[in-house]
Formats: structure tokens, sequence, C-alpha cells
């Protein structure tokens, strides 16, 4: 098992650095990275889904490619329009409602990112729970106007009854992604009315057969996004997307470029707005360039051998 530690090019999801732990089983590499906040328990699925990568492999695509959407993190809108425009891609996912940064800042980033995409182009928005029923409301308005039209918000509030209230409020679909992580039942996400779009993440989900199981359950049509692993991880998120029996939003899986480098000289960068479905992750030839110093490796095996016990 190998640690690696690389930075990000701009603050995301309040982390300045991304790490991980990375191994070879006999079905090909796998990797576990849940976030420094994540219980030993919450890791449980991250490591389900490693070790589905090494030791099992993933289920058969239905389709070669996938396409996938840029992600725009706070900056600036002059920043913003520049990661879009060098993306290729035709649909953004601009962050929102980061702590201490007004609506205003937001509207004029979606604005930036809307003249970057053209006319043409999709903006979708992901507030990350940060609001409140009538605060999401107001903002969710004010952000559509910005846009031009959103294709959806992601995870406005943080409660399922929450997003519902929204839902009947707004004329903007509502995307879950934590109300799906985190339910004991997805099914409650659509019987409940609260959202138009599921946002899976195949590692908080426990792997590719396990989020399959989910999305089946929800009922609701799926985006398949990242939680800002390499493309070793990243790699396992494309198989679910190539699994799914219909995709019809772009996938939130273009996340490379917020890290400052790879462990692998094979990147699953996207080419055109899409992303190849792999059979297996990369080879991961570049760790050495990545290697955690000797506290951060001590620290990562250290959890991941309690979240082993966890499991069995």
């Amino acid at each position: 098992m190998q640690v690696y530690s690389i930075p990000m090019r701009t603050r995301f999801r309040g982390i300045t650095a991304r790490h991980g732990v990375i191994w070879e089983g006999p079905a090909g590499w796998g990797e576990f990275c849940p976030f420094e906040d994540y219980s030993d328990v919450e890791s449980v699925p991250w490591l389900l889904c490693a070790l589905e990568a090494v030791e099992q492999g993933w289920p058969a695509p239905v389709r070669t490619s996938v396409p996938v959407n840029c992600t725009v993190p706070v900056v600036s809108p002059e920043r913003a329009f520049e990661v879009v425009a060098a993306s290729g891609c035709s649909t953004a996912k601009v962050k929102v409602a980061d702590p201490g940064t007004p609506l205003s800042a937001d509207l004029e980033r979606v604005a930036a990112v809307r003249d970057a995409l053209g006319p043409s182009g999709a903006v979708r928005v992901d507030a990350n729970t940060a609001w409140d029923v009538d605060a999401a409301v107001s903002a969710i308005k004010a952000l559509d106007r910005a846009a031009g039209g959103l294709e959806y918000v992601e995870q406005p509030c943080r409660t399922i009854g929450e997003l519902a209230a929204v839902r009947r409020r707004v004329d903007v679909r509502i995307a879950a992604d934590e109300s799906i992580r985190h339910a004991e039942d997805p099914l409650k996400v659509a019987v409940a009315g609260a959202a138009d779009v599921a946002v899976i993440k195949v590692a908080p989900l426990g792997g590719v057969r396990r989020a399959l199981e989910v999305a089946e359950a929800c009922g609701l049509p799926c985006v398949v996004s990242s939680a800002l692993e390499t493309s070793v991880g990243m790699a396992a998120g494309l198989a679910l997307a190539g699994a799914l029996p219909s995709l019809e939003f772009a996938c939130g899986l273009g996340t490379l470029s917020l890290l400052d480098g790879d462990v692998t000289s094979g990147s699953l960068r996207p080419v055109d707005g899409r992303l190849p479905v792999p059979t297996k992750a990369p080879v991961p030839d570049r760790l050495a360039e990545f290697a955690a110093d000797p506290g951060t490796e001590d620290r990562w095996l250290d959890r991941i051998g309690r979240v082993r016990r966890l499991i069995g």
C-alpha cells in the first residue's frame, strides 16, 4: 500500500491537498481516500469500493464513453470563464454558497460561466446543503436569472423535507447528493418528492455494484460524480457511469483539473467533453512523485487498518 499527497490547484471543499491510499490486487488497482473529517464508520464504504476494484473488478459497461461537466470552484469571474473555456465541456457545475462568499459573487461567477459556455451550454450549481428553505428559494431564483436558465441545483438544503419544500417553490430541477448518500433508504428521496435528479458517487456508496443498486432504488435520473479521487479512484466512477442503464445528464467526473498532479501518466482527462469508460484503473506509475511524508503515511495506514477491522 502506498500513500499519496497531491496539492489542490484551488481550495476546494475546504481542503488544499488530497491524500489517499493506493494498492494493487488480483483484479487491478484501487484507491481509498475518504475526506479527513469522515469517521471510520463513514469511511467503510470507501474501503469496500477500493476492495471491489482490487479483488472483483467491475460489471460490464453498456457504453464506451460518458459526457462530463467541468467543475468551477469558488474563484473570480475571470478565472471561472478561463476554466470553462479551456475545458472543452458543454456543461459546467459551479460551486456556490461557500462560507463567507456573498450571493453577489456567486451570481457574477455563474454569469461568467454562461458567457464562456454560450447559450447552448448547461449550467448547474452546487450549494452543498448551505441554505435553509427561504434562502434557497431566493438564491435559486437569482442564480437561475444570472445563468440564463439552470439545468439543476444540487443539494440546496440538508434534509429531505427541506429539499421537497424548495422543489415545490421553484421551477429549477433539484438534485440530491448528500441526501442520497446518507439516507438509509435512498427511495425516500424519490417518494418524498424531494428531487428530480440523483447524484451518486461510487466510493461513498461502497462500489460500482452497490451504487447501481442505489440508482435503481431511488428511481430518478442519475448523475455520477467524483469525490476528488485520482485517476485510480476516478476509474471506478467511470465504470459506474458506463454501467448505468440510462444516462441523461453529463457526469461530474472531470475533476482532475482541481488537482495539481496525478498518480498516473494515463490520467483520465476529458477530450471534447467526454471520458472513456475503462475496464480497470490505470497503472499509478507516478506514485513516487506524490509520496506522502512519513507522518501522513503513518496516519493513513493506521486509518485504513482501523476501517478494515470494522468490516472484518
